[in-house]
C-alpha cells in the first residue's frame, strides 16, 4: 500500500540537514509542466467480458506511438482501505512516465476501489496460504488492462512494462511469468511482495517461505529484465526477507537486479508513491531501462527552450539539494525552487504561494540568504542575484 501526503512529510523531513522541507500541497493535473498529459477513465472487459475493472489512463498528448506501463496497486491489510483504492495513490508517479513517452493504464483490481465487487486475491490463513490462486486472480485483470493497453490506437504494442509496488509488484513478476505477455520489454517492481503487516510484525510478512517457492518457479518463467527495488527500512518487507526472495527468483535464471536503497522516512515501504521519493526510484529506474535499451527520456528533454531548465547547472548546492531539483521538475505548479550560497535550497510545488514557501524552506536551513533559482517552467537565476543577498 501507499502512504499518500503523510508519508511525504515525513520523508521532508530527512531532508532537513541540508535543505528546506519540500511542500506540496494537492493539485489539480492539470497544472503538470512539460508535454501536454490526458487522462482518461474506461472500463476493461475481462475473461471475454463476464465483468469489466475500472481503470485510468494518463497518456501524453498526440498520435504516438508510445510505449506503455501497467501500474498496478497493492494490497492493502483493511477491507476500507482496499474500498477507496484509487489512481491518485500514483498521482505523482503515473506523469513521470507519462512524460517519458508512455502511456501508463493504473488498473484496479477486483474489490478495490471504483471497481468493486469481491476480493478476489485472498490467499487465506498465514499458516497455509495459496498464492499462487490469488496472484492467477490478480493477473486475469491486469492482464486484461495489459491487451487492452497493447490495442490503443496511440500504443506502440512491442514497448510495454509491467510495473508495481508491493502486491502490485509481485503480480507484475507473476503475469510476466505465467502468461507471456507480448510486447513486454522489463518488469519494474517497487516494495514486491505479499503478506505484510507491520502493526504486528515489522520487517517479517507471514508465510515468507510459501512467497519463497512461488520466486523458485517465476524465476524460470520471466523473460524480461525485472527490477527489484526496496528501502532499506521497509516494514512490510525487510531486506533479510527481500534477498532471499531475491536469490530465490535469480537462482532460476532470470534477468533481476536488486536494489536496496537506504531508508525513507519511517516506512520505505512507501517510496514509490511519495513524489520526494522519486528522487531516490527515478535514478535506479532511468539505468535500469538504459541497461536493457529501454527508451526512457522525456518527450521534452531536445526542446531548445528548455535547456536550461534541464541543464541542472545549480549554483552552490551539494548534492542533496541536485536530487531535490529532479524532484521539483517533476513537480506540478505552481511550483519553485531556491538556493543559498552555502549550498543549501528550498523547494515548494502545487500551491499559490510557492515562490514564498521555497524561500522560507530554504531559509530554514541556510545561514546565507536564499533567491529563487527557478520558477515554474523558467529558470530565474541571477549571479548578482546571490551577491546583492549576501550583502
Amino acid at each position: 500500500m501507499l502512504g499518500g501526503k503523510s508519508a511525504f512529510l515525513r520523508a521532508a523531513l530527512l531532508l532537513c540537514c541540508l535543505l528546506g522541507r519540500p511542500a506540496f500541497a494537492d493539485h489539480d493535473p492539470a497544472t503538470y509542466f512539460g508535454p501536454r498529459l490526458v487522462s482518461e477513465e474506461v472500463r476493461v472487459p475481462v475473461r471475454g467480458g463476464r465483468y469489466t475493472i475500472a481503470a485510468t489512463l494518463l497518456r501524453p498528448a498526440g498520435p504516438g506511438p508510445y510505449g506503455a506501463v501497467v501500474l498496478n496497486h497493492g494490497v492493502p491489510v483493511f477491507a476500507r482501505e482496499r474500498a477507496t483504492e484509487s489512481w491518485e495513490n500514483f498521482a505523482h508517479v503515473a506523469p513521470v512516465f507519462a512524460r517519458r513517452g508512455y502511456v501508463v493504464i493504473m488498473p484496479l483490481r477486483r474489490g478495490f476501489g471504483a471497481t468493486g465487487g469481491e476480493f478476489a486475491e485472498d490467499a487465506g490463513p498465514c499458516s497455509n496460504p495459496n498464492y499462487q490462486s490469488a496472484e492467477q486472480a490478480a493477473a486475469d485483470d491486469v492482464m486484461a488492462a495489459y491487451d487492452y493497453a497493447r490495442l490503443l490506437p496511440y500504443v506502440d504494442p512491442s514497448r510495454m512494462i509491467l510495473a508495481g509496488q508491493s502486491a502490485g509488484g509481485l503480480v507484475s513478476i507473476f503475469a510476466a511469468g505465467t502468461r507471456a505477455p507480448k510486447g513486454l520489454v522489463a518488469v519494474l517492481t517497487f516494495a514486491a511482495g505479499r503478506g505484510g503487516n507491520p502493526a504486528a510484525n515489522p520487517g517479517v510478512p507471514c508465510a515468507v517461505e510459501p512467497v519463497a517457492r512461488l520466486f523458485d518457479a517465476l524465476g524460470k518463467a520471466v523473460k524480461a529484465p525485472v527490477l527489484l527495488h526496496y528501502a532499506e527500512n521497509d516494514l512490510y518487507f525487510g531486506p533479510k526477507i527481500t534477498r532471499l526472495w531475491y536469490e530465490r527468483f535469480s537462482a532460476g535464471g532470470a534477468q533481476a537486479e536488486y536494489v536496496v536503497q537506504p531508508p525513507f522516512a519511517e516506512d520505505g515501504h512507501n517510496v514509490f508513491g511519495d513524489l520526494i521519493g522519486l528522487r531516490h526510484w527515478l535514478p535506479t529506474v532511468e539505468r535500469f531501462l538504459a541497461t536493457h535499451s529501454v527508451p526512457f527520456e522525456r518527450l521534452d528533454a531536445a526542446d531548445p527552450s528548455r535547456q536550461d531548465l534541464f541543464s541542472s547547472k545549480l549554483p552552490y548546492v551539494r548534492s542533496a539539494c541536485r536530487s531535490l531539483y529532479r524532484v521539483f521538475l517533476e513537480a506540478p505548479g505552481p511550483r519553485a525552487y531556491a538556493v543559498s550560497a552555502d549550498g543549501h535550497c528550498g523547494f515548494a510545488g502545487g500551491m499559490k504561494e510557492a515562490k514564498a514557501e521555497a524561500i522560507r524552506q530554504c531559509s530554514s536551513v541556510a545561514a546565507l540568504p536564499c533567491v529563487l533559482y527557478a520558477e515554474g517552467e523558467a529558470v530565474v537565476w541571477k549571479k548578482e542575484d546571490s551577491t546583492m543577498a549576501a550583502r
